[in-house]
């Protein structure tokens, strides 16, 4: 496992093979954040984001990531690189360090993943022509839980609706993360709402939260009924809640392999 550069492992490995995270700690202020519980807390529970520690400073972070993104060069072309699950990657405090990174990756032929709460995009991406001309294998991705108190300093759900629209407008690959479904009635608002703009929606589960076996079936069963041309992943731990076999799901289902790019 490298500094920046690593392979996430169990649930965070149903969103990517490969991931980066350069900072820990997050200033979007989220009640449910998983780094917020147990011994994470003491290590990436930070209010804001910090460099990591094995990093002198941004600098040498780049550095570091250049050379590990060489090493693994073949499988990240095949796979992308995600950013990231220890922070927001588009926060005032991370973006610069994120814009860079995803220069290298464009660069050296590598798709790029993103995950945020911020709606407002910089510039760079919309405008940059090197950027614009790569917007084929860059995915924008939005948390959509429907539950703004819950998400304090981030932009609002509707905001991030917002600029889900405009980055598939611009031609970019766009996912949103309906995960953790906090009630069923607040995520299927945001699939319905962002549906016609998302090319694959991933959805999951709140981690320790029990939910009713027979409303998360109907939860389910809403979804495919919709027959949306979103593809859609169901992580492990809510077919598990479920007894649903992934053999069983309608054709736009995909499983953990779903290579967006290709």
């Amino acid at each position: 496992m490298g500094k920046a550069i690593y392979q996430p492992k169990g649930k965070a490995g149903e969103y990517s093979e490969w991931a980066c995270n350069f900072y820990v700690g997050c200033s979007n202020g989220c009640e449910y954040c998983y780094c917020k519980k147990g011994i994470l807390k003491y290590v990436m529970g930070m209010d804001k984001p910090q460099l990591k520690k094995c990093f002198k400073d941004e600098q040498q972070a780049l550095e570091v990531f250049e050379k590990e993104l060489k090493a693994n060069l073949s499988e990240l072309q095949k796979h992308g690189l995600f950013f990231s699950f220890t922070t927001d990657p588009m926060l005032p405090e991370t973006i610069e360090l994120t814009k860079n990174a995803i220069a290298k990756c464009l660069e050296n032929g590598v798709p790029v993943k993103t995950l945020t709460k911020v709606e407002k995009i910089d510039s760079w991406f919309i405008d940059n022509y090197f950027i614009h001309a790569h917007n084929d294998v860059i995915a924008f991705g939005f948390t959509l839980t429907g539950h703004d108190e819950l998400e304090p300093n981030a932009s609002t759900n509707q905001e991030r609706i917002e600029a889900i629209k405009k980055l598939y407008d611009a031609g970019f690959k766009t996912f949103a993360s309906i995960e953790p479904i906090i009630d069923f009635k607040s995520s299927m608002g945001m699939i319905i709402q962002s549906y016609h703009y998302c090319d694959l929606f991933k959805i999951g589960l709140e981690s320790g939260k029990k939910y009713d076996k027979k409303e998360l079936l109907k939860f389910i069963n809403t979804i495919l009924a919709m027959k949306i041309d979103s593809k859609i992943y169901f992580k492990d731990s809510l077919l598990k809640a479920t007894g649903i076999d992934r053999a069983d799901l309608h054709d736009n289902c995909v499983d953990r392999d779903y290579n967006m790019f290709e």
